[in-house]
């Protein structure tokens, strides 16, 4: 996915318009150096509108893409109802997934690899064909849907302490990417069977010593989580075949402390019943 095409949909997403109050050049300089130095930053259109916040993302997707690669799919963030009251939102918030931020099953990262580190069991979807964008329910996405994969995001919410953490101050940064670690994939053979699959499994996130720190079931995320793919369609982003989609947390963001060393996520009732698993260093 080019920058072209990210900046375009960043555009289709505020109207067409450019009028949106973006942050300033000076103030994505500074952010962009805060989160590669894992320093706690400032809030991006902390005073903003949801217009302005997603001018502000489109501004810093283009300064992060040179340092984390090309734009390669897309996160919806807060898609459960508690996360949504937490940070005062009644829908969920979108940012993107760059192409450096994705690593293997099994994947060793540092402790702090961010200023306010984090993970939490997501699932991927990986669009395989553009006649998804023409789908109005998740059974119409699911046929469209090549493979899914097992997903330990790890984001970095980055502002300091007392900085607004809001759905527009989300929004400005993306929702928080920084590094996630994929599962193997697994194809999509039966859409049907798969979509049923999807809303009953049972997510598991758990620490290395076998602590379980989350056990949700699958419509924890938006009561399917390929409704995650109809909403971030609903805000005009135009998926393409290869795309990623995060579809967001099965249960609460965890620190790192809490892993005791890593973490692993299950997916009871998927078909092999897969895991993935990264280490924390």
């Amino acid at each position: 996915m080019t920058l072209k095409r990210t900046l375009a949909l960043c555009l289709i997403c505020l109207g067409g318009t450019v009028a949106a109050d973006c942050a300033t050049d000076a103030e994505i300089e500074a952010y962009v150096a805060d989160y590669t130095g894992n320093t706690p930053a400032k809030a991006l259109a902390a005073d903003g509108s949801m217009e302005d916040a997603l001018c502000t993302q489109a501004k810093l997707i283009a300064a992060l893409a040179p340092r984390m690669g090309p734009v390669v799919g897309y996160k919806a963030g807060l898609t459960s109802k508690p996360a949504q009251d937490r940070f005062g939102v009644s829908e969920p918030v979108r940012g993107v997934l760059f192409r450096d931020m994705l690593l293997q099953d099994g994947a060793e990262v540092p402790t702090n690899w961010g200023a306010r580190p984090l993970f939490e069991a997501d699932l991927l979807l990986v669009v395989g064909s553009a006649a998804i964008n023409e789908a109005k329910t998740s059974e119409d996405a699911m046929a469209h849907i090549s493979a899914i994969r097992p997903f330990i995001e790890l984001p970095d919410l980055t502002l300091a302490e007392g900085e607004p953490i809001t759905g527009v101050t989300l929004t400005a940064i993306a929702v928080a990417p920084k590094l996630g670690v994929m599962g193997a994939e697994i194809p999509v053979s039966d859409p049907a069977a798969m979509h049923a699959a999807l809303g009953s499994m049972t997510v598991t996130l758990s620490a290395t010593d076998g602590e379980v720190l989350a056990q949700v079931p699958g419509t924890a995320v938006l009561g399917h989580p390929v409704n995650a793919v109809i909403w971030l369609m609903s805000k005009g982003i135009t998926l393409q075949p290869g795309d990623l989609v995060s579809v967001g947390s099965f249960g609460p963001l965890v620190p790192p402390a809490k892993g005791k060393g890593g973490a692993s996520a299950k997916y009871t009732g998927l078909p092999g019943d897969p895991t993935v698993s990264v280490t924390f260093k």
